[in-house]
């Protein structure tokens, strides 16, 4: 027998005596691992049960591990069937409905009602409505905003439906690609929003106003029924608000996105929303952190998306004259008086204070 073969028979003869004299505690203490499975193994039988430990386990209770990632001690994370749950099942359907529901409601009102006409006519007047930069801001944001949908609407959906028609390999070039676009073009988005903010906030308070344009239904029911309305209507301010809120909010979450674990804005919010008794979780995992974000994200861009798709339709060929506005950022003046009536009003007013002062005629004149 060589000295390696005698080596060898005397290592095994030690761990086999480790094992049968010392029992678990030894072999606990030599790998090193604390947790609950071992614990019962030293137990006496009947003390804890194989289905507690399981319990135990399925909760998220977290082992002893000795890498700085301590939730790598959670053998498995339930909310993460939860939150895969959710997302393939009411998320993922209630964000189709909810596009297909709006697609259907404008192609049924464009049915009955028609393209909304300008009443009297063109004019050979036009008036200017938004400058260069109120333009710039608008189409930054647009154009953003259409590629983060477009991308993470793949995110969400792109397995089911184009996977099958493109295959794995381009799919997979698509998906990663617009992975890229959706994390960078995102900063864009940030910048036009913020600057639609600043430029039209002071337009965009809510007033008396409002209720009058919603009992009217804002003139686009019926014909020479059109509420008096200042530079943005009710309906506008609608849209303003959803998305400087819900462009705020999934700015915030998409940026906890791109930068995983940096942040605990949920175990924040439900802390302060327990003030008013919610009871809602306020310790949070940095798992489920990042659980909710993704969520929340989803959640919040599927809504957008679905309000989007009515400006878009109102801004094109739901009314005539109003893709002007941001088009060249003169509008037809009988447009603006229909629909716009106040602010025309404190437009002409400005040019009368002009001419009587001398000084340059106002943006409004012939083509």
């Amino acid at each position: 027998m060589t000295v390696i073969q005698l080596f060898s028979r005397t290592v095994a003869l030690l761990a086999l005596a480790v094992l049968l004299l010392g029992g678990a505690p030894v072999a606990e203490r030599l790998t090193g691992l604390g947790g609950a499975a071992m614990a019962q193994q030293a137990a006496p039988a009947g003390d804890v049960g194989k289905s507690d430990v399981w319990r135990a386990i399925r909760n998220g209770e977290r082992g002893y591990v000795s890498i700085p990632n301590k939730q790598a001690g959670v053998l498995v994370q339930s909310e993460g069937e939860n939150w895969r749950a959710f997302r393939n099942g009411p998320l993922s359907n209630w964000g189709v409905w909810g596009m297909i529901g709006m697609i259907g409601l404008l192609a049924l009102f464009f049915v009955i009602r028609g393209r909304v006409r300008i009443e009297h006519g063109p004019s050979p007047r036009r008036i200017e409505r938004f400058n260069g930069v109120e333009r710039f801001a608008h189409w930054l944001t647009a154009a953003s905003f259409i590629v983060l949908a477009l991308t993470g609407l793949n995110i969400l959906y792109g397995r089911y439906v184009l996977l099958p028609l493109l295959g794995p390999e381009i799919f997979s070039a698509i998906t990663v690609a617009g992975k890229y676009m959706h994390n960078y073009i995102a900063f864009a988005f940030m910048v036009g929003l913020a600057m639609i903010i600043v430029l039209w906030v002071k337009d965009n308070i809510p007033n008396r106003l409002d209720v009058n344009w919603f009992a009217k239904g804002g003139g686009l029911f019926g014909k020479g029924n059109h509420p008096p309305a200042r530079k943005f209507n009710a309906g506008q301010k609608i849209v303003f608000w959803a998305v400087a809120l819900g462009g705020l909010s999934v700015s915030v979450s998409g940026v906890a996105l791109l930068f995983p674990f940096e942040f605990a804005l949920f175990g924040k919010t439900f802390a302060f929303l327990n003030i008013f008794g919610l009871g809602l979780p306020a310790t949070v995992t940095p798992m489920q952190e990042m659980q909710l974000s993704q969520v929340w994200h989803a959640v919040v861009s599927l809504v957008l998306i679905v309000i989007i798709f009515a400006h878009i339709y109102i801004g094109t060929i739901g009314m005539e004259g109003a893709f002007d506005a941001m088009g060249s950022g003169m509008v037809d003046e009988n447009w603006a008086k229909e629909h716009h009536s106040l602010w025309v009003d404190e437009v002409k007013a400005k040019e009368r204070e002009a001419a009587l002062s001398g000084g340059r005629a106002s943006p409004a004149g012939d083509d």
